[in-house]
């Protein structure tokens, strides 16, 4: 859910409070550090804007495992965050129809004319964007819309998630409704803070085919990654 895990600067320059807001699913606060901006929920830092590589490549490996003829495939984003996987896929004249997924109404609102409207404010003004706000979980399980490609940040990761509702994602019925939102030889990527071998194993347990994990280093600890996974024909 965030370019890393951890804060990028510790002391240095002091965070600033821009917004504090109790949502639906507690406290949110977007900070402001120096040039970058930080999101916390629940006392937990989430993410910042001091590295996109991971948020992007969750777009540009979701992208690059699609069939190349297959014509203006669409994607579900899930998790507005920062802003950097939507700029991403806007960016990218491949994509038709972008759809985002965010459950906190103040995430929105700080794209949307907020201190991230200067992130984001292209992107979600372009005509094939989306933004509906509802839980990601909820709306997979209810719409019966079918997408090439689910690009999931919604946690820290499969074993680390932000809410303990989350966590049904990545059970075997999760999956399983994942799969079925995609499109035949469509593909999902998932973000996550670190690798694991036993979500590839839920994977291909639940039908997924061509499971594997890409990787961006981090300067402390483990790195980030984008599990993917196909839906075959």
């Amino acid at each position: 859910m965030s370019a890393s895990t951890t804060p990028s600067r510790h002391a240095d320059p002091t965070p600033v409070v821009l917004d504090r807001r109790d949502g639906p699913f507690g406290e949110v606060v977007l900070r402001e550090r120096g040039e970058h901006f930080e999101i916390i929920a629940n006392g937990c830092f989430l993410m910042d804007t001091s590295d996109g590589r991971s948020e992007r490549l969750l777009i540009d490996a979701a992208l690059a495992a699609l069939p190349p003829a297959r014509p203006a495939p669409s994607v579900l984003i899930g998790g507005l965050g920062v802003g950097f996987s939507l700029v991403r896929a806007a960016g990218q004249g491949r994509w038709g129809r972008i759809v985002v997924v965010e459950r906190e109404p103040a995430i929105v609102e700080w794209h949307l004319g907020g201190p991230l409207d200067r992130i984001s404010g292209a992107a979600l003004a372009d005509p094939r964007t989306a933004v509906l706000r509802t839980d990601l979980v909820a709306h997979l399980r209810t719409t019966t819309e079918r997408y090439d490609a689910l690009c999931l940040d919604i946690d820290n990761g499969p074993e680390w998630t932000v809410t303990e509702d989350n966590g049904s994602l990545y059970s075997p019925s999760g999956l399983a409704v994942c799969r079925e939102r995609l499109t035949p030889g469509g593909v999902l990527a998932i973000w996550s803070a670190q690798p694991s071998e036993s979500f590839e194993h839920a994977l291909r347990a639940a039908g997924f085919e061509g499971v594997r994990t890409e990787e961006v280093a981090v300067a402390r600890g483990v790195p980030d990654v984008v599990h993917l996974a196909l839906r075959t024909p």
